[in-house]
């Protein structure tokens, strides 16, 4: 089964959207992190109270492939399930395929690419996250992007999953969803257009006027 996260350290937001949705977990990075105000330790800490067996996904912020080891290390040491997030960068890739030596679960991030996520796949990768909509504004097609990583991750029989990120609607997250892809982290914002479509409440109200005219204030159980 795909597996659901929500791209935020919004406590409350992340609260919320537990309660009706199936979150494996949270994905994080330096810039959600720098505007929420908040570090990972304490940020970390709020969620793992509100999301039950919850996975978190932190980036590194080290610039050498020795600071990325040894920053994975620690981030890996924290009593959290973690997956270090380490961008799929020349140097990247290098630091994936020492930090996998030592067992740590890795997302390569920032992939713009089909070739440029196979290949930190190919270095050991966990998970890879395609960024579709900065693609898609960049020029490029985000969605053949997915569908091609997908596609050799099959051929090749590799373990990891395609976990697609940078979202802006909800059809962008259908259309990853259809391509089989393993898991996908959404912002708030489209996780609730997911869960919301104006013909709702009038359906919903309509029902309920239509029972409270023939049964009144009997539930549903009792008529």
């Amino acid at each position: 089964m795909i597996e659901l996260y929500l791209d935020t350290v919004d406590a409350k937001q992340v609260s919320r959207l537990n309660a009706c949705l199936p979150i494996k977990g949270v994905t994080t990075n330096p810039s959600i992190l720098a505007n929420a105000g908040i570090g990972v330790t304490q940020a970390l800490s709020e969620l793992n109270e509100i999301i039950e067996n919850a996975r978190f996904h932190v980036q590194v912020v080290s610039q050498t492939v020795e600071g990325i080891v040894d920053e994975a290390i620690e981030l890996d040491k924290l009593p959290f399930d973690m997956v270090v997030k380490i961008p799929a960068t020349e140097i990247g890739l290098a630091a994936i395929k020492i930090v996998k030596n030592s067992g740590i679960q890795v997302l390569a991030t920032a992939i713009y690419s089909s070739q440029q996520g196979f290949l930190a796949a190919l270095c050991g990768a966990d998970y890879l996250a395609p960024y579709i909509n900065r693609m898609d504004t960049m020029g490029g097609d985000g969605i053949t992007v997915v569908a091609d990583l997908q596609q050799l991750i099959t051929i090749n029989q590799l373990s990891c999953k395609v976990l697609p990120a940078s979202f802006k609607n909800t059809l962008q997250v259908m259309e990853v969803m259809k391509l089989g892809v393993g898991a996908i982290t959404l912002p708030v914002e489209v996780a609730i257009q997911m869960i919301s479509h104006p013909a709702v409440p009038p359906a919903v109200e309509k029902f309920d006027s239509d029972w409270k005219e023939n049964f009144g204030s009997m539930l549903a159980f009792e008529s």
